[in-house]
């Protein structure tokens, strides 16, 4: 210990680097050889494919490289041949034509390959989590391949960034475009709110693909104010906050249905105020309607205890 301490700093920091250079450089020639073990788990058999799928094609394959899909790192990275089979063939060439035959599994709209099949392919490691009811979705039941809205090749897939994801969803979900651009609608075209944040395109539990079981939980995500509980509560709430609102858009104020009275006339009677003098039942049709009185028709704290003020504003 002594002889250490009349070293200089110099010497100290030299043996100290000595010393780390012995532990680590068996480890790395050990990690070498692990990587030559693990062949086509590091992606060195894709060197077979990347010597034509280079840099130059028009369609970058190799763009894949910047994604999960190409991270050398994770012994779970596939090879290409994992998603397009072996694919023999097509290596080999044809002996009659200048074209090579095709992939044992090609992705793409005009692809000769069963849907089920392409989709099995990305399943074989997609299973499960936020996928555990594909097969029981809408997409998979109306033959929606996976390559319909992702993008494998390349670090920008449409579908998972909120600036682009509505324009994919869109493509097949016309009357929904065509909502999203009405007067009074969620800002989707901002990327502020996004299909993903109601809909689970991979399969749900719930009703229209809903991420949450019901639809009055997935509004309750950022409508937490509308959950209550209140002394009285507005039983349409309750149920379906798609029985008075278009969730995608309306003409009207609020993604309303229909406009204030004929909206809670569908389930009040149209004379349920005929107590009152004909001069007054103006106050029904004209301003807010019904609502210039009832302010708080999701719910209300009112002490009144009578059936006529149950949501009458606090």
């Amino acid at each position: 210990m002594d002889k250490w301490l009349r070293l200089g700093s110099v010497t100290k920091a030299y043996l100290c680097a000595l010393l780390l250079a012995c532990l680590v450089l068996p480890q790395i020639s050990h990690a070498d050889e692990d990587e030559d073990a693990r062949g086509d788990l590091a992606l060195n058999g894709d060197a077979i494919c990347t010597r034509c799928h280079d840099e130059y094609e028009e369609y970058t394959v190799l763009a894949i490289g910047k994604t999960k899909h190409g991270t050398r790192a994770d012994d779970r990275t596939p090879s290409c041949t994992s998603c397009h089979g072996e694919s023999q063939a097509h290596l080999d060439g044809s002996e009659t034509e200048d074209t090579r035959p095709a992939l044992d599994i090609v992705f793409g709209p005009q692809s000769p390959t069963p849907v089920s099949q392409r989709n099995e392919t990305c399943l074989d490691c997609h299973q499960g989590g936020e996928r555990i009811h594909w097969q029981m979705g809408a997409h998979n039941a109306n033959d929606v391949a996976c390559t319909s809205c992702h993008q494998v090749h390349t670090d920008h897939d449409k579908v998972r960034e909120r600036l682009t994801q509505s324009e994919v969803c869109f493509t097949c979900h016309k009357q929904q475009r065509m909502d999203s651009q009405k007067f009074s609608r969620h800002p989707i075209e901002e990327g502020k709110v996004v299909c993903s944040d109601c809909h689970n395109s991979h399969g749900s539990a719930g009703v229209k693909e809903l991420v949450r079981d019901t639809v009055v939980d997935t509004c309750y995500q950022c409508h937490a104010e509308k959950r209550g509980p209140f002394i009285w509560n507005h039983e349409p709430v309750n149920e379906d906050c798609s029985y008075c609102h278009n969730s995608h858009g309306s003409n009207i104020d609020a993604m309303l249905k229909t406009r204030m009275p004929m909206l809670c006339q569908n389930c009040h009677e149209g004379d349920a105020h005929r107590g009152l003098p004909p001069e007054e039942n103006s106050r029904f049709t004209t301003g807010r309607a019904c609502a210039n009185c009832h302010t708080n028709i999701h719910g209300s704290n009112s002490p009144a205890g009578n059936i006529g003020s149950r949501s009458l504003r606090n």
